[in-house]
């Protein structure tokens, strides 16, 4: 069996610290003993952004914002699924994140940060949804493996009743707030739906394939 290689360390802002292994060809990211994120399960989060753009329907030159690059899944998906007219913002936390998707996992990125529909943005994601005024049509969350600040206990206020608040505010009329996670949250969907939006959960398998555990796309 091939071992678990550790390429790179990256301390989270208020957080805990990353971790970057290599297997073969495959990468993971890990905090603690939480895989939060593996090049082999890339499903789910390819699936935050088309069944979002789905949602969305044919809106011109849509304004999506991403928060959390993680190894690129979504962004991939989201550039993959959208017009030449289309913008997307990533803001990413860790600055290393975005190292890594030019270095080690370069093939990974596949370049899809040089898109010129893309722009990034280091840092906090809360910090843009805090600062806008029906700017973006969608706004979909993979900071953490669910509504809940496990990479930092700054991240939790992205999914208080404050947080879902500024989040409607920022959004466009009809605009869709996504969440990834890795189980169900009740409790979460509760409050989103106690904000005003109308909440869907969607199981998801974490393989492209259609295996692996099922994770859980929460949007409204």
């Amino acid at each position: 069996m091939i071992p678990h290689a550790l390429v790179a360390t990256a301390q989270i802002p208020g957080g805990g610290e990353l971790r970057l292994f290599r297997r073969g060809n495959d990468h993971m990211i890990v905090l603690d003993r939480n895989e939060l994120m593996n090049s082999r399960m890339s499903g789910s989060e390819a699936a935050l952004a088309t069944m979002t753009l789905e949602r969305l329907g044919g809106r011109h030159a849509p304004h999506l914002l991403i928060g959390g690059y993680g190894m690129g899944f979504t962004l991939r998906a989201a550039l993959a699924a959208l017009g030449g007219q289309a913008k997307v913002t990533v803001a990413e936390l860790v600055p290393e994140i975005i190292d890594w998707a030019r270095g080690p996992m370069a093939a990974l990125t596949a370049a899809c940060l040089d898109d010129r529909r893309v722009r990034l943005v280091l840092g906090d994601v809360a910090s843009l949804i805090d600062e806008a005024r029906a700017a973006y049509d969608a706004i979909l969350l993979d900071v953490d493996n669910g509504p809940d600040g496990l990479t930092r206990d700054g991240n939790d206020g992205l999914y208080s009743p404050r947080g879902l608040a500024a989040a409607r505010t920022s959004l466009k009329a009809g605009g869709i707030l996504a969440v990834w996670s890795a189980a169900p949250d009740k409790a979460f969907a509760r409050r989103m739906a106690s904000a005003g939006f109308a909440v869907e959960e969607v199981a998801v398998r974490a393989r492209a394939n259609g295996k692996g555990p099922r994770h859980v796309l929460c949007s409204a």
